[in-house]
């Protein structure tokens, strides 16, 4: 397998809403901050560059939206200058109450280590947010599980 074709976290998860709904939690900020980050400078735009923050770990980071299709597929870039991944969220409708959400991110940089240790960091991150996802918008629940992941003192 080549090196490019490795280069990728990969998450996936069904959640019992209807596509549109699952997609406006990804793109509006006053539905994300209920399971993921805890502020956002705006919501979701092609062309748009957007700061989300993690208020409870004093970090924020810059998302630059490449595209959006409506309901069906969004492409963005993130991370530090000279290391930004694209992030692709994919939205597939399976029933009029179903949605299958999967996120790829790919291009990183490193030695193989690093780029696996990403990979896997970037992979369990993506996971969680899919759950967090799910539980919020099926059953209304804020698991708190960003807050969570790095207690302080742990």
């Amino acid at each position: 397998m080549a090196k490019e074709e490795q280069n990728y976290a990969d998450a996936g998860m069904m959640i019992r809403k209807p596509v549109a709904e699952v997609f406006n939690a990804i793109v509006d900020p006053a539905v994300t901050t209920k399971f993921w980050f805890t502020k956002s400078s705006g919501k979701l735009e092609a062309g748009k560059t957007i700061t989300w923050s993690w208020e409870m770990y004093g970090a924020s980071g810059d998302v630059r939206v490449e595209s959006i299709e409506a309901d069906k597929k969004i492409v963005m870039y993130w991370g530090n200058a000279g290391s930004e991944t694209k992030v692709e969220w994919n939205f597939k409708a399976l029933d009029a109450e179903k949605t299958y959400l999967h996120i790829k991110d790919s291009g990183f940089q490193g030695n193989t280590d690093e780029i696996l240790a990403k990979v896997r960091d970037s992979t369990g991150g993506f996971t969680t947010v899919l759950d967090g996802l799910k539980a919020w918008l099926e059953h209304g629940i804020q698991l708190n599980l960003i807050g969570d992941k790095f207690p302080a003192g742990k």
